[in-house]
Parts: structure tokens; C-alpha cells; sequence
């Protein structure tokens, strides 16, 4: 047995409550190198022959690990617990092994070929407290987001546009402006109700000098080419009365070059009382060789860091998570450029979010993998940009194949608890990407065929607006163009298709929440199959994405299965089905 690849901690992603009776435990043994493993645990406060055992199963398999669970109830929410590992039979793949014997035993002492008999020395959980248990809100792993860009998706008042607007459905530029707002999202509220949408996240809304916000000059006032308070106010209210949450983006890592405290520290330098509101490196505030003498945004001057460790700064910022909830209600919170704020000012986000709505959803956004922010005290989800690299690179680039997909899939689940799993934010692209159907290269059933994914993978799934309807554009600004509303331009075949694969999704939990499990992901080999089940449905989503039709030879439990795409009824014997696939095709299959 290798026992440099076994790991375990009791923390984090690797010991971890689900929920207020429930403890996941979870296991990493090198590849095909265990062939069983169990959990030995119990109280530590009860007899040694009280202890019980749980087998493990395997989760999840990558390139290089196995990934083992167990779920245990302690009745009295103290758990110690250690691991039982069995090694695979020789001959199963065992070259470059240290041969240990065939049953190791993983405490935190670590690792012996004698059973433990005693509780000092085990893993501890020590308590299960029900205020410790991490719970994004319940609503998210059921929702359907769509993203906004309100500059670009209607213009509802042209008496607010911007002056030197441009006519709608011009080349979008870094500068440009059309004069979309949100009376014109209010206008067509009706068509995201129609597609399915039931969670809206904006982009930055509040008073800036650009065409995407995200230097902000007000925090407390909306953009007035964009409208008002009270047109937020009135699209909030919209979006609720249609089933429809709203998710505004907080721009607290850095303001706008505008900000009345920047402007008055540019102005006074040292002698400013905002001049420690920033991350001042020299006075005056300028630009040398094109670097700022003060932290910004990625070098840009127009966007001043904000020093969220100061007392002032910390309780303005406050006070703005605290206003748009308690006045308009909306629904949540995304951070723009999450991780590079300090920890303790997010800790405290938490509290006053959750203080005035325990059900506020607070997304963050990371571009890597972001255990530490998904501990319970700070974000509920991150915007998964791992997972978008994952899909993108299978089904619109063609630079995996199915065994290497399979595994970076398994190894971004295993690396956050289920929950955060549940309530992660999945998306194919956005305002800082490429469009997806220009990914694709224009071809729409890899468009088609990684949006099914999306769509039928744990999570929270988010359209970027205008892919439905067949937008294209590459990166900024090229993504950022105008929506169109034209039914004669729009693609109404990719429309029909994300309608009824939202209907869908939205039909059977089971597609929203219930177990995952690749049933086949091989190496050179361009065609996946997995399944999603719970108590109530079971799901086998066969896919091709590669740009010839092939057939597949599967096992399917015996019965009838309903292909959900075409209606056409599968009657399976001996458990055995041959399924045909097309170039860049798909099935969904549901057991009847």
C-alpha cells in the first residue's frame, strides 16, 4: 500500500458537517491502490466496545487519487474515529509499492498493522454544534441565475441615456455607451420568467464614470443613466413578485477614481482624512512608469484599493451591504475581486448580511480553488471558474478527454464540502470571458452539448445574457455587446433549447441535488457517461463530443427508460443497452 498518497485531516472539505445530525469523513488513497476501507468511530466518553464501523466508498477518482466517503450520525455529536484501509490482492497494479502488509490502520498517531484499542489517539470532531454547521441558503442549489450587464441588455428610458449614446446594437468598445438601464430589464422581465430564470445577478449598478461600473462614485446611489433607487426598488419588487431573487455586485476591494474620499486624498495628500482610507505607498497620489503610488486594481489608477482593515472604511462599507437589503431587499451580494479583501473584513460582511437576511446568498469571486473563504464564516459559494475551464476545455475546445474531464470534476468536488458544492455558482462565461457559442467556434452543438452539462451537474447554473438567443463576441469588449431583441435575429433553435433544458432541470430534483457518478470517462475517448439519482428519479446522461456518431454498450438497470430529448421509450433487458449517439450529441435517459 502507498501510504505517501493517504490523506485525511480532521477539518475543512475532509471532516465536515452536513448537516445538524450528519458528519461526512473523507479519505485520499493513491489510485486502484485500496480496495476497501471503513471507519472505525464512536464517543470518546463510551466504552471501547461500543465503537462502531462504516464502510467507505469511493466518490470520485482523478489522475493520481482516489477519493473515499462515509457519512456517520454521533448521537451525542462527539465523534472520535479512525481509518481501516485493506490493500488491493497482488497483481493489481502494485508496481512501485511499499508492501506494508494487506490491512493498515490511520489514526492521527498515523499508520499501524495494529488495530487501535483505545480512544487517545483518534480523530476527534469533538462537538457538532448546530451554529457551526455551514448552510448556504437553501434556495440556490434550486435556482436558475441569468447574468446581466445593464448597460448592454435593453434600454427602457431613453430620456436617462448617457450623452453621446450610441444607436442600440452597435460594436461595443472599452468606452462606448448604448443607454441600457433597468426600467429596460423591468421591461422584459417577462421573457426571463418565460425562459425559466429565477435568480437575476447584475453587474455593478451604482453610480461610475464607465459603461461597466465597476468604479464606483456613489455606493448608495444607482447610476442615473441607469434609473433611480426606486427603479431598483420597483425591479426588485418585479423580480419577487415573479419568483425571481436578485444578486447586486459589491465593488468593496477597490472604488473609483471619482470617489469623493479619493478625490479629496489626491487633492490634500498627508493632510487628507481619507489619506488612510487607501494603501498609500508615497504622496502625492500619481502615476510612475505606469505604476500608481498607491495599491489599485490590477495597476489601474481609476480604481484606488480600498484599506478595508480601517475602522471608517470597514463601517461605510457596512453600511452599504446593510442598505440594499433592509431598503430594496434584494437578495445577496457578489465580490468583485473577493480574495485579495482581507478575511476578517469578510467575517464581519457575514454577520451584518446574515443579520438582516439569513437567507441573503454571498458569492464570491475566485479564479482558483478557495477553501478558506468556504468555511461557514465568511461566503456560502464562489463563481467556479475552475469547473467553466473544465467544461470548456472537453466540449468547445476539444483539449481533454473523457478520463482527464472525469477527474478534473471529481477532484473540484472533493476539494469544498457538499454543500458548497451544491450552492456553487457554475458558469460558461461572462463579462470577463470569451461568449461561449464563440468558444465553440460558432458551432452550436458543442454549445448545446456543454450547457447540458451545466445544466444537469450539482450546482447553480448562470446564463450569460444573450447566449440563449445565439450572441457571440470575444474577450472584453467584444462579449459585452447589445442583446438583441429582434425575434427575426435571435437563434430561436438555442432559445427552445435552453427553455427546455431549464424546464427540466427545474422538473426533477434529482438533476438539481441528488447523487453524481461518472459511469464512464476513458482516456482517449471523446464520450462520457454519468448519472444523477435520489430517492424519487434516476438519470443517465450519455454524451458525444467528439464530430463523428458513435455508439456506446452500457449496463442500465432492467426497466423502462424515457429519453426526455426525443420521448422515444427504452426497454432494457439482461440490464444491457447499445445507445447511439451523434456528433456533438447527447441522451438523457430517466428510469420510468
Amino acid at each position: 500500500m502507498f501510504l505517501e498518497a493517504v490523506y485525511h485531516r480532521p477539518k475543512q472539505n475532509w471532516a465536515y458537517a452536513y448537516d445538524p445530525q450528519t458528519i461526512h469523513l473523507r479519505l485520499r488513497t493513491k489510485r486502484a491502490d485500496v480496495q476497501n476501507a471503513e471507519v472505525i468511530y464512536g464517543d470518546k466518553y463510551l466504552p471501547w466496545n461500543q465503537m462502531q464501523t462504516v464502510p467507505m466508498r469511493i466518490i470520485g477518482s482523478d489522475e493520481l487519487f482516489d477519493y473515499w466517503q462515509a457519512e456517520v450520525k454521533p448521537p451525542f455529536r462527539r465523534l472520535c474515529y479512525g481509518f481501516k484501509l485493506q490493500a488491493r490482492p497482488a497483481g493489481g497494479a502494485r508496481s512501485k509499492k511499499r508492501d506494508t502488509g494487506e490491512t493498515v490502520w490511520m489514526t492521527e498517531r498515523g499508520f499501524s498493522e495494529a488495530a487501535p484499542d483505545m480512544h487517545l489517539g483518534l480523530f476527534e470532531f469533538p462537538f457538532l454544534n448546530p451554529g457551526d454547521v455551514f448552510q448556504p441558503p437553501a434556495w440556490v442549489k434550486d435556482a436558475v441565475f441569468y447574468q446581466i450587464f445593464p448597460e448592454r441588455f435593453a434600454n427602457g428610458d431613453p430620456a436617462n441615456d448617457p450623452e453621446g449614446a450610441e444607436p442600440w446594437g452597435g460594436e461595443p468598445t472599452p468606452y462606448n455607451f448604448f443607454g441600457g438601464d433597468l426600467q429596460g430589464v423591468i421591461d422584459h422581465l417577462h421573457y426571463l420568467a418565460d425562459l425559466g430564470i429565477t435568480a437575476i445577478y447584475f453587474t455593478p449598478i451604482f453610480e461610475a464614470t464607465t459603461n461597466h461600473k465597476y468604479d464606483t462614485r456613489d455606493y448608495f446611489k444607482v447610476d442615473p443613466h441607469f434609473g433611480s433607487n426606486e427603479t431598483l426598488k420597483t425591479l426588485v419588487s418585479e423580480c419577487h413578485r415573479r419568483g425571481i431573487r436578485v444578486l447586486l455586485d459589491a465593488v468593496f476591494n477597490h472604488s473609483g477614481g471619482t470617489f469623493a474620499p479619493f478625490l479629496d486624498a489626491k487633492e490634500k495628500g498627508e493632510h487628507s482624512k481619507y489619506k488612510d482610507w487607501f494603501h498609500v505607498r508615497q504622496f502625492p497620489l500619481e502615476v510612475i512608469d505606469k505604476v500608481p503610488t498607491y495599491d489599485t486594481f490590477a495597476f489601474e489608477p481609476h480604481m484606488p484599493k480600498l484599506n478595508t482593515e480601517h475602522p471608517e472604511v470597514k463601517e461605510y462599507l457596512l453600511k452599504v451591504a446593510r442598505y440594499w437589503i433592509e431598503e430594496v431587499g434584494i437578495d445577496g451580494w457578489r465580490l468583485d475581486v473577493a480574495n485579495e479583501v482581507d478575511h476578517q473584513f469578510w467575517r464581519e460582511f457575514r454577520i451584518v448580511v446574515k443579520g438582516v437576511n439569513p437567507d441573503a446568498y454571498i458569492l464570491g469571486e475566485l479564479f482558483h480553488e478557495g477553501m478558506m473563504w468556504l468555511q461557514g464564516d465568511q461566503f456560502d459559494a464562489l463563481m467556479n471558474y475552475p469547473f467553466t475551464n473544465a467544461v470548456l476545455d472537453f466540449f468547445a475546445l476539444g483539449r481533454t478527454d473523457g478520463a482527464t474531464f472525469a477527474g478534473h470534476i471529481y477532484s473540484q468536488l472533493f476539494r469544498y464540502p457538499l454543500q458548497a458544492n451544491e450552492a456553487t455558482f457554475n458558469l460558461l462565461d461572462s463579462h470577463d470571458t470569451a461568449r461561449l457559442l464563440t468558444l465553440c467556434e460558432g458551432d452550436k452543438r458543442k454549445m448545446m452539448l456543454a450547457a447540458a452539462f451545466q445544466f444537469t451537474f450539482l450546482g447553480t447554473p448562470c446564463i450569460y445574457y444573450g447566449d440563449e438567443i445565439g450572441l457571440t463576441g470575444g474577450h472584453d469588449p467584444g462579449c459585452r455587446k447589445c442583446m438583441e431583441w429582434d425575434e427575426s435575429k435571435q437563434d430561436r433553435e438555442l432559445h427552445a433549447f435552453y427553455r427546455q433544458t431549464i424546464a427540466l432541470r427545474h422538473r426533477y430534483a434529482a438533476l438539481r441535488n441528488g447523487e453524481f457518478r461518472f459511469l464512464h470517462a476513458k482516456a482517449n475517448d471523446s464520450r462520457l457517461v454519468y448519472e444523477r439519482w435520489n430517492d424519487q428519479d434516476h438519470f443517465v446522461i450519455a454524451m458525444n463530443a467528439g464530430k463523428r456518431a458513435r455508439t456506446i454498450d452500457m449496463a442500465l438497470p432492467e426497466g423502462v427508460w424515457n429519453d426526455e430529448l426525443s420521448g422515444e421509450a427504452i426497454a432494457v433487458e439482461g440490464r444491457k443497452a447499445k445507445l447511439s449517439l451523434p456528433p456533438y450529441g447527447y441522451r438523457i435517459l430517466h428510469k420510468v
